[in-house]
């Protein structure tokens, strides 16, 4: 009867072997692509599960000699303290106001760009302009915010001593006056984000089959035409899920941005305060690691929550058009 159970689990093992059922089987057989994907997974593990477990801070008041399993739990009194501060509830404004212009406009401009790229026949200025614009991504935003010091600083400044001085106007201190940097940063925003954006539609736009636009052109449709009957229906689905992956950020702002940009000066708080400036301050101006970890897990959840929601929108509007 042994025998016959041995005989019967050994068959089906080389059975599952020779099917592909076998998992290690599986594993072995590519190897390869494991090994060139391991580095990438570690980082992903390091930088983005290892740290999930200080979620626990949230829930907690951390004391650094207890440590954080020594810490007492406290529930959501860490998140009521939050929401008790006039803070908060401008800094959730100005994050979402700021990521939903960025998304409109940056959206808009990348495929406006990408349309005037695709007509530009010579390749070798079509390079040219690719290169060009695709550069600003790869800026540092420390450079980036330099650059803009040159243009803004009050005494020594482009726009002071080159523009309004000549002008017979008197100089701006623009790191002191807060009403005018919600333009100023969406300019930047536009500057280092619209080249990469237009490169992605471009690259769409590259893919599309040639034999649409011969048929159109036989039926008589000019530029017009084939931009808002072929080119604009390709890309939607791309748009789609840019702004997909876009909304699951709303609640993140570009830290370089908001805080190397702006120097960090205190007179524009009013104006440019977001959420992960808000945490950074909590966490290393003023120690609070209670609620630093707190406001960044409700980044978190809700950047979560409107990924889902919005994916199902499109999800009943065009099933093919959803992210999953």
């Amino acid at each position: 009867m042994e025998i016959g159970k041995q005989r019967a689990t050994a068959a089906a093992g080389e059975w599952g072997s020779r099917t592909g059922r076998n998992p290690l089987r599986k594993l072995w057989k590519y190897r390869a692509l494991w090994i060139l994907a391991l580095p990438g997974i570690l980082l992903l593990l390091v930088n983005n599960y290892l740290p999930m477990f200080g979620v626990f801070l949230a829930f907690k008041d951390f004391n650094f000699s207890r440590g954080i399993w020594g810490s007492a739990w406290n529930g959501l009194d860490n998140f009521k303290f939050m929401f008790t501060t006039n803070d908060i509830w401008y800094t959730i404004a100005h994050t979402i106001g700021y990521n939903l212009a960025f998304l409109v406009i940056n959206t808009v401009l990348s495929v406006l760009v990408a349309l005037l790229l695709n007509e530009v026949k010579n390749r070798a200025m079509s390079k040219f302009y690719q290169s060009t614009m695709l550069l600003p991504h790869f800026i540092s935003m420390v450079v980036v915010a330099y650059l803009a010091f040159g243009f803004f600083n009050p005494e020594l400044g482009f726009i002071n001593k080159s523009i309004l001085e000549p002008m017979g106007r008197e100089g701006v201190s623009w790191y002191m006056e807060p009403q005018y940097w919600p333009y100023i940063l969406t300019v930047v925003n536009i500057w280092k984000s619209v080249g990469f954006g237009s490169i992605i539609y471009l690259a769409t736009i590259v893919g599309i089959d040639k034999e649409y636009y011969e048929a159109a052109m036989l039926d008589g449709a000019g530029k017009w035409k084939q931009m808002t009957k072929i080119t604009l229906p390709f890309l939607i689905p791309v748009i789609i899920i840019l702004t997909l992956l876009a909304i699951g950020r709303i609640f993140s702002a570009d830290f370089g941005l908001f805080y190397q940009v702006t120097m960090n000066s205190g007179m524009l708080k009013s104006t440019t305060e977001v959420i992960d400036t808000y945490v950074y301050s909590a966490l290393l101006v003023s120690g609070d690691t209670n609620l630093a970890s707190a406001a960044g897990l409700l980044q978190s959840v809700v950047g979560f929550i409107l990924v889902v929601s919005v994916n199902m929108v499109v999800k009943r509007v065009s099933n093919d058009n959803s992210l999953f």
